[in-house]
């Protein structure tokens, strides 16, 4: 979350991070938010309600409700670890972007960087997808790869993994609000063609220039 509010505002960019909800009332990134002057609100979870699933559908019912108030062109997940329901994904069908430490389809959901050294990978990264109600399942949009080495750790490659994320998050959201990138039949599009493969990045504001315009976004997130 941060590098995204420090990237649109470093330069001209073509979102504003408007509103950040967490699950948690003490999450660090709700303060982080309100000391960069962005509004930030909990919107917690009732006890019990995560493995329910009615209980789920009342929470992402709540968390539409504060989502809908600041209208966003665009929904960024950002550490929000809940699994949000079918009616809620289908709700912003195309406007929920996330980002997985992990070339996908490869290792989704927790302990990436445990699973790729144990299987002796040569290299990691990270993936900016589309969000559908299949977890980490939602058409790719743009990678980044970084080399496992032989002294790495979980710590040590997560941390060279994270950095490669805080370049490609605000790349991608960026595409959106300009209005290059949507997702439709499935699959994301960018500047008029489908991607066939994730656009693969190595440096620079690829493709494409500089961001123009500009559009609101809130990022739900929990870190």
């Amino acid at each position: 979350m941060r590098a995204l509010v420090e990237h649109c505002r470093a330069q001209p960019a073509a979102y504003e991070v408007v509103r950040v909800l967490s699950d948690k009332p003490a999450a660090a990134g709700l303060a982080l938010a309100r000391d960069l002057g962005i509004a930030a609100a909990a919107v917690p979870a009732s006890g019990g309600a995560a493995g329910n699933p009615s209980g789920r559908e009342e929470y992402d019912s709540r968390l539409a409700a504060a989502i809908d108030e600041c209208a966003p062109a665009l929904i960024v997940l950002a550490g929000f670890m809940r699994i949000l329901s079918p009616e809620f994904v289908n709700r912003y069908e195309g406007r929920i972007l996330n980002i997985h430490p992990s070339l996908l389809p490869k290792y989704p959901g927790l302990h990436t960087h445990r699973a790729v050294l144990a299987a002796g990978d040569p290299v990691h990264g990270a993936t900016v997808h589309f969000v559908t109600a299949e977890l980490d399942g939602g058409p790719p949009i743009v990678q980044a790869m970084v080399p496992v080495r032989p002294a790495d750790d979980e710590a040590t490659l997560a941390a060279r993994v994270q950095a490669e994320e805080h370049r490609i998050y605000p790349l991608a959201v960026g595409w959106y609000c300009e209005g290059r990138l949507r997702c439709r039949e499935g699959r994301a599009w960018l500047d008029g063609k489908a991607l066939d493969v994730p656009v693969q990045y190595r440096g620079g504001d690829l493709p494409g220039g500089a961001p123009r315009g500009g559009q609101r976004g809130a990022a739900p997130g929990s870190r």
